[in-house]
């Protein structure tokens, strides 16, 4: 897959990592817009469409995890974080946000670019599997074209990687997927690095957005040892 022309937006403070990083993106034909701050990142956001943020958690007017929780509730463009910390609870706290992956810092330039086309690739896949006619079931229509799920007639904001999972869910009806079904389909280019618990932190994720009640779920079923089975 080639980047040329995908616009990314990121957002670092540090201005040598910025450096490397915008570089690095240049490189590999990536359209890169840089912001030091959240204020200035809102702006660029405002202004033009992304194909990809690049966020940093620490930044001197906020935290990258409540920036990300703001977009997320207009937008499902990827986000990647970038922080210095890998407590799990952190990295938890990305994902369940709506992040679709966690780089921790200090990292090789080289793998941090293969993780970020990592995540094209996502996109792109997703894309490509559009069809002409909705999907539904259980009362949620997915507009495949449009990347976009309706609840009951009013749209549903998901990530990238809540969609594919949705989707996923939806192209095997009353199936029963292991988890390591799941991140093989969601995540084609993660599987060494992903494992149960980020299935679970998306899984639950989901239910919040499309279940009545996501502590009593009814439409994403676990199968005790087994994996998850769409109910719809």
């Amino acid at each position: 897959m080639t980047a040329v022309g995908t616009k990314v937006l990121l957002v670092e403070d540090d201005e040598s990592l910025h450096r490397g990083i915008q570089f690095t993106l240049e490189q590999e034909g990536f359209d890169t817009q840089g912001a030091r701050t959240l204020s200035e990142a809102r702006s660029l956001l405002a202004q033009s469409d992304f194909g990809l943020v690049l966020l940093d958690v620490q930044l001197p007017d906020g935290n990258g995890f409540d920036f990300c929780a703001e977009v997320r509730r207009r937008s499902s463009v990827p986000i990647i974080f970038l922080t210095a910390s890998d407590q799990e609870i952190d990295v938890v706290r990305g994902l369940d946000l709506g992040g679709d992956d966690y780089i921790t810092k200090p990292f090789r330039l080289r793998e941090f670019l293969s993780r970020v086309q990592a995540v094209m690739r996502r996109t792109a896949a997703a894309s490509a599997e559009r069809s002409e006619r909705p999907a539904s079931s259980g009362g949620l229509v997915l507009h495949a074209q449009e990347m976009r799920v309706e609840k009951d007639g009013l749209d549903i904001p998901l990530s990238l990687t809540e969609y594919r999972l949705l989707a996923l869910f939806l192209a095997n009806p009353r199936a029963v997927l292991s988890k390591d079904r799941i991140i093989r389909n969601v995540w084609p280019d993660g599987v060494d690095i992903l494992d149960d618990n980020t299935v679970a932190v998306n899984v639950r994720r989901l239910r919040e957005k499309i279940e009545d009640d996501p502590q009593n779920p009814q439409r994403i079923l676990t199968v005790r040892g087994a994996g998850y089975r769409w109910n719809g």
